[in-house]
């Protein structure tokens, strides 16, 4: 092995022997340094020592970024900084080996590091949209569309063009928290954010309060962010202190006002609309899964009705289809099933479309998605019409639970047609009532319903009805 005294001068000379893929050369000054030439005249300095008996060779790197000695220079800003040359970094090499250190590993270990020091690094830049956003993307396949829905707009920045009427939407009651950092997310923030949003709106304040809860307990067991946010920020003193107090809501129909509401609502000219809401009474369903049901998810035989269930979210819940109900249905399915005139057909032709039965029960053909959007609107002109307070859509489902115990039907029977979770250990692990028991009920409680408001319905000839149909 011929060496010689490495020199910038002797390095940029030398070339790979003819005939070769590479040669090495051997500097006599720095044991172990060598300058590795290519054919194709790629050069680099590397180190060859022995580990552990066997012979070892990394390399350093190339001479146009490894100068053969070190030296010192400075910055833009006159700061000191020192450049490591080939052979100080041979020589240090060859320090580990000799204390048995592997020089591989160690740079391995620096990169993990540094790969760690970043990580953390981008961990701590994190803002609170991003992880909000994640946690969405995380969330969609376990909640319902409009519960996702609901948690886009308290986040949504505003300023876009409203779809009904004029002027710009403004931003959600978390909009504000989205651009801070999760690091910066603390009882302090929150407290005035809270303190900021209840004089506004202090409804919507205390449910974005809820729902921003649940996304940082979310945050805290996800590896990516857990630990950013102090821990337990949502439950320090300053925060519970400026959480809005909101009275309950207590809308509810009265036995007395249920022939004027019945009354109302049957004469929506929408026949879709009259019969949701109806629905809406007399199963107090939640809204969204109402509108959710489709025709696969009735069963007019042995009158049942498959809800997705907000609690129960994989399987759903399975409720009685009363009589009177069930023929709403059943006209709204014969409306369904009838195909469009020659004319409308001949126009679904040329555009290329063709005419299908919607699978949605109550099917909409202005929204988006084909299903019922939004009834209020209606429901809301129904009550003016009647000369009835105001009523929500969830009072309907509250004025279902209240309205049940004039015919003294068991709270867990209420409980299970409405999805409820059992709120007791007997009915949580030792009641499962069948559909045929809840059936009982349930036609009840519709019976009751329409004595109350003055509406005669034959249902035998209804029952005969649905039995006719496959």
């Amino acid at each position: 092995m011929k060496k010689e005294n490495f020199t910038p001068e002797r390095v940029a000379g030398h070339q790979c022997d003819p005939g070769r893929q590479q040669t090495i050369f051997w500097d006599r000054k720095q044991q172990g340094l060598g300058l590795r030439v290519t054919a194709s005249g790629r050069k680099a300095y590397v180190y060859e020592g022995r580990l552990f008996g066997k012979t070892l060779r990394i390399t350093i790197g190339a001479p146009d970024a490894w100068p053969l000695e070190s030296y010192v220079t400075t910055d833009p800003t006159g700061k000191k900084i020192e450049r490591l040359g080939a052979r100080q970094e041979a020589a240090r090499l060859k320090a580990l080996l000799d204390r048995d250190i592997d020089p591989r590993e160690e740079k391995a270990e620096q990169r993990a590091a540094h790969e760690a020091r970043k990580l953390e690094s981008r961990r701590q830049d994190a803002t609170v949209g991003e992880a909000w956003r994640a946690y969405l993307d995380a969330s969609r396949a376990k909640w319902s569309e409009r519960h996702h829905k609901d948690h886009e707009n308290l986040a949504h920045a505003g300023g876009a063009k409203k779809l009904r009427g004029t002027g710009l939407t403004v931003p959600g009651p978390l909009a504000p928290l989205m651009p801070l950092k999760l690091s910066n997310l603390t009882a302090e923030t929150i407290a005035a954010w809270l303190e900021a949003e209840a004089q506004n709106r202090p409804t919507n304040a205390e449910q974005s309060y809820r729902k921003l809860r649940a996304f940082i307990r979310w945050c805290d067991d996800r590896p990516e962010y857990s630990g950013i946010a102090a821990q337990n920020v949502y439950n320090a003193r300053s925060v519970r202190d400026a959480v809005p107090r909101t009275n309950a809501k207590d809308d509810c129909l009265q036995r007395e006002q249920l022939t004027a509401w019945f009354d109302a609502v049957r004469k929506i000219q929408n026949p879709v609309i009259s019969a949701y809401l109806q629905g809406l009474l007399i199963t107090g369903a939640r809204r969204e899964e109402l509108a959710a049901l489709k025709w696969d998810d009735v069963d007019f035989r042995w009158r049942s009705l498959h809800i997705s269930d907000k609690v129960e979210t994989e399987s759903g819940r399975t409720i009685p289809l009363p009589p009177f109900l069930a023929s709403l249905l059943l006209d709204l399915k014969r409306i369904n099933d009838t195909p469009p005139n020659i004319r409308q057909l001949r126009r679904l032709k040329q555009r290329g479309e063709e005419w299908q039965p919607s699978p949605w029960v109550f099917a909409s053909k202005t929204a988006a998605d084909g299903k019922i959007a939004e009834p209020r609107y209606a429901h809301n002109q129904a009550l003016a019409d009647a000369g009835l307070p105001h009523v929500s859509l969830h009072g309907l489902r509250r004025s279902f639970g209240t309205l049940t115990e004039w015919v003294e039907c068991p709270v867990g029977v209420v409980a299970q047609i409405q999805g409820h979770k059992p709120s007791a250990i007997a009915e949580k692990h030792y009641r499962r009532r069948p559909l045929d028991l809840l059936r009982m009920w349930h036609d009840r409680i519709e019976v009751w319903m329409l004595e109350q408001a003055g509406i005669e319905f034959d249902a035998s000839a209804a029952r005969t009805g649905m039995h006719a149909v496959k």
